[in-house]
Parts: structure tokens; sequence; C-alpha cells
């Protein structure tokens, strides 16, 4: 059963390969793309999959769809360390979600002004590489919501 992935925020394509952090550049958690988001107010988190949130940070969730995926979504790196703040929660562990269901609301550019990277990358967890089919490429510009790839 194939599984489309959204883009959770609107945004600029990073490969994974890219992102400036070790674990996530190595898909050591799992193969996927990450998204540069844009915008300089609060922007709004939509769920990428449909499922069940079965792990809900302020700054990272993951929903495990009907086909048993799980889908990572985490929003900024080392954002662990602000320990909530500046993000707000719309669902709660345990909520069935629809794709494209407002879940968490956040400040990329409150992030990059202390220091952090806002790259938010959107992991398919224990995934394999191959198993993956990008539907845009990086550098592109996605809107919250476009597909960004397909699992098989």
């Amino acid at each position: 059963m194939t599984v489309r992935v959204l883009a959770p925020v609107a945004g600029t394509v990073v490969a994974m390969s890219d992102v400036p952090d070790p674990v996530f550049a190595g898909s050591i958690v799992g193969p996927g793309i990450a998204v540069e988001p844009e915008g300089d107010g609060q922007v709004d988190v939509l769920a990428p999959v449909a499922g069940t949130i079965v792990k809900l940070h302020p700054h990272a969730f993951v929903i495990l769809t009907a086909e048993g995926k799980g889908v990572l979504v985490h929003l900024g790196l080392d954002t662990v360390q602000l320990e909530g703040e500046g993000f707000i929660l719309h669902a709660q562990e345990k909520d069935t979600v629809s794709e494209g269901q407002l879940l968490v609301s956040w400040s990329p550019a409150e992030v990059k002004a202390g220091g952090r990277s806002p790259v938010s990358p959107v992991v398919a967890l224990e995934g394999a590489a191959d198993s993956l089919t990008l539907a845009v490429e990086p550098g592109a510009h996605v809107a919250a919501g476009d597909d960004l790839f397909t699992w098989e």
C-alpha cells in the first residue's frame, strides 16, 4: 500500500543529506526530505498523513498510518532545547487525525533568531531509502499540504 506524505509547512525543499544535523543527514532514523519553512509570524503545521498521533512533543510528532508506517516531523533542529516555548499544540497523543489537519503552530523566524535552524525534516521512520519516491526536488517551493513523497 502506497502512503502519500504531504508537506507539513510551506517553504523550500531541502535534501535530507543537506540537513545540518548528522542524525537526519545520515538518514539514521529513516529516509525522507526536509522543508525550510517560510513566514515571519506564526506558521501552522499540518498532518502530513492520516493516522494516529503516537508521539507528540511541541517540536516533533510521529503519526502512525493505518498501513503501520510511522512518519516523523521534526520542527527545526535542536528545538527540544526550547522546552515547548513558542509552540502551540492543537492535538494530543492518541488523537486520530486526517491529512492536512492543523497539529502545531510555531514561529520558524523566532527559532532562527535564537540561533537554531528552522529546517524541518519529514522522515519515513525505519523506511528503506528505495521505498520512497520524491514528488518534489530539493530547491523547489511547496505549499503546506503539497505532496512531498510517496512511500511504498
